[in-house]
């Protein structure tokens, strides 16, 4: 591919998808939303596996805000965000990368589902999960079954319509 081709592809993709796993990048046509920063955890509930047991995902539980620091929308069990004016989708995973940091949770793209007919998240068909610190399963068995633990994280996560 000649340096001209090359470059003329890198224009197509999104700027904030340059970098990511080309498995993460939305189809060519999506329209990026927005990007907002997510901070806070990951919840694991100790679960028996036969005759041992072992931390298992249950949910996240972050806030998003905007790069100003506005309050943008929550993140829950679903996966699903709402935003602050009500509207929300509910995500399933299309594609995983694991993160460049070893106890990060993986860098994710999925694909969406609106519950919303007005507001901002009406339309979004596509989220990234990058850019993740933290939020990895606790390490080793867990002694008591239900018992839960959260693990701080954060994330940019990336919205396309």
């Amino acid at each position: 591919m000649s340096r001209t081709v090359a470059a003329l592809a890198l224009l197509t993709v999104p700027a904030v998808a340059q970098g990511i796993a080309p498995k993460l990048v939305p189809p060519q046509g999506s329209t990026l939303l927005g990007r907002y920063t997510a901070k806070g955890v990951q919840i694991y509930v100790c679960s028996a596996n036969g005759s041992a047991s072992e931390w298992t995902f249950k949910a996240p539980e972050a806030r998003l805000v905007d790069a100003q620091g506005t309050p943008f929308a929550k993140h829950y069990a679903g996966p699903t965000w709402e935003a602050n004016d009500g509207s929300k989708i509910v995500g399933k995973v299309l594609a995983s990368e694991p993160a460049p940091k070893a106890d990060a949770i993986p860098w994710l793209l999925l694909s969406t589902q609106s519950a919303a007919t007005s507001g901002a998240l009406t339309g979004v068909r596509f989220v990234q999960r990058v850019n993740t610190s933290g939020g990895a399963a606790p390490t080793g068995a867990c002694s008591t079954v239900g018992t839960e633990r959260q693990v701080d994280y954060t994330a940019d996560y990336i919205f396309y319509k």
